[in-house]
């Protein structure tokens, strides 16, 4: 046998078929990427995959990109078979894994890329990657910072004046903003156009991270706290209760009032998406401004009629509004929660040297920006230098997302306590909706069954 392989390499190498040289040198750096939401986004990443390997000659990145949903299973699955990516980057991975996989020992310290450039960072940023190792007992970077989506206000003003009303109409006070959409709005939207519109769009979904997404925010308006910047429970406190209850019960009233699709309460995050862009919803809220942003890719969409390109326009520039929420019911103005896309290294990966130079390479901002605003505004910039692009002023749309992340932003609890990643991921904030609107529980004792949860998932 060893002397059939000894005359069978010779054969191949002479028939060029095994690599020789350079290329046999070549080390192998594994990336998995999600898929990009736009071409744009895509052909991003690739020009920085092609620039890295110009500068490393003997590195070839091998790129696998897979939808979102799948993103987090084949990772896992690649974790549990000791054969992980060597860096790995998901849209989802903060909401879910990303605190947990550093909690258990899993991800590389990437402190020596980050501190030296921890100074370009905005605020609230990276401070989410700096977690906690139960392994170590202590904290480091174990996560990279891409970019960032809050949620927004999104309304068709041609509906909105085809019920009688004009933006100005619009209440900026919590307690009178809900009631205009559901009881001025939607009758009078029903009457002028004969169909069976809703004024709001609610994602009440189990499988919905709008759903959370939204109820948090909710839960914002009231200056609810859930944890302690330690990551200790808070829901003992009296005050919490009185405030997730105020929010619940603000969530699940358009519902209950009928002013939202009755299929709200099995949305998934694409849903209502749908009907807002069928016109079924005067309004909803959204994590990203995907909505106005679908409708500019359309106008430059070469597959698309010329007719269809102009409408797709006018409605990116005429027809869509992005807005922030109405003032706190205490009357202050809403500070928004940022979610903080998050990229890892893997302990246990075969290339940590060269992973740590790719991801230093990535977030440079020649590299970095062109991926964020190929997202055509659906991501915010982590990087100062990135929100001061002319790109954030150049559309009504864009400035209002800017405008929202200069007044301030919050973080998620997770970023605290890793275990909010297993509540978001049963999404207790919609069973309890559902607990609400279809079981007809009272908003107290669904409040009540959602802290108990949260107090057996989440305790220290």
């Amino acid at each position: 046998m060893k002397l059939v392989k000894s005359l069978i390499a010779p054969t191949l190498v002479a028939l060029g078929l095994i690599a020789s040289g350079n290329a046999a040198a070549q080390e192998k750096l594994t990336v998995w990427w999600v898929k990009g939401f736009y071409k744009a986004e895509d052909d991003a990443l690739f020009a920085a995959i092609k620039k890295f390997e110009e500068k490393h000659k003997d590195v070839k990145v091998e790129l696998s990109q897979y939808p979102v949903q799948d993103m987090i299973p084949k990772t896992v699955s690649a974790l549990d078979s000791g054969s992980p990516p060597d860096v790995a980057y998901a849209d989802v991975y903060d909401f879910q894994v990303t605190g947990k996989w550093a909690f258990d020992g899993k991800l590389e310290d990437i402190g020596s890329v980050l501190t030296p450039m921890k100074d370009r960072f905005a605020t609230n940023t990276i401070e989410t990657t700096f977690l906690y190792n139960d392994q170590t007992k202590k904290k480091a970077y174990y996560a990279f910072p891409i970019k960032q989506q809050t949620m927004h206000i999104e309304y068709w003003i041609d509906m909105l004046a085809e019920a009688g009303f004009k933006e100005s109409d619009i209440p900026t006070t919590w307690k009178e903003y809900w009631p205009f959409w559901c009881e001025k709005v939607q009758p009078a939207s029903r009457k002028a156009s004969g169909k069976r519109t809703f004024g709001i769009g609610m994602p009440m979904g189990v499988d919905s991270s709008d759903a959370f997404y939204s109820f948090l925010t909710f839960m914002d308006a009231y200056n609810v706290k859930l944890v302690d910047d330690n990551g200790k429970l808070l829901v003992d406190d009296p005050k919490v209760r009185t405030g997730l209850i105020a929010a619940m019960t603000d969530y699940t009233k358009p519902y209950l009032t009928g002013c939202t699709p009755p299929s709200s309460t099995s949305w998934k995050d694409p849903d209502n998406n749908v009907a807002f862009h069928n016109k079924t919803t005067v309004m909803t809220h959204n994590a990203t401004i995907s909505l106005p942003a679908k409708w500019l890719d359309d106008s430059n969409n070469a597959t698309l009629t010329p007719e269809q390109r102009e409408e797709a326009r006018k409605n990116y520039t005429e027809r869509i509004r992005t807005a922030g929420f109405p003032t706190k019911p205490d009357g202050t103005k809403m500070v928004y929660r940022t979610a903080v896309k998050t990229g890892v290294v893997f302990k246990d990966g075969k290339n940590k040297a060269r992973a740590k130079e790719f991801v230093s390479f990535l977030l440079q901002e020649e590299n970095l920006t062109p991926y964020v605003e190929g997202s055509l505004g659906r991501w915010f910039p982590v990087t100062k230098t990135g929100q001061a692009s002319p790109f954030w002023q150049a559309d009504s749309h864009r400035k209002s997302v800017f405008n929202q992340y200069a007044a301030g932003t919050v973080t998620f609890e997770f970023t605290k306590n890793y275990r909010f990643t297993v509540i978001n991921n049963e999404n207790v904030w919609a069973k309890a909706m559902s607990r609400i609107v279809t079981d007809k529980v009272p908003v107290d004792k669904a409040v009540d069954e959602m802290i108990a949860r949260i107090k057996t998932v989440a305790a220290q």
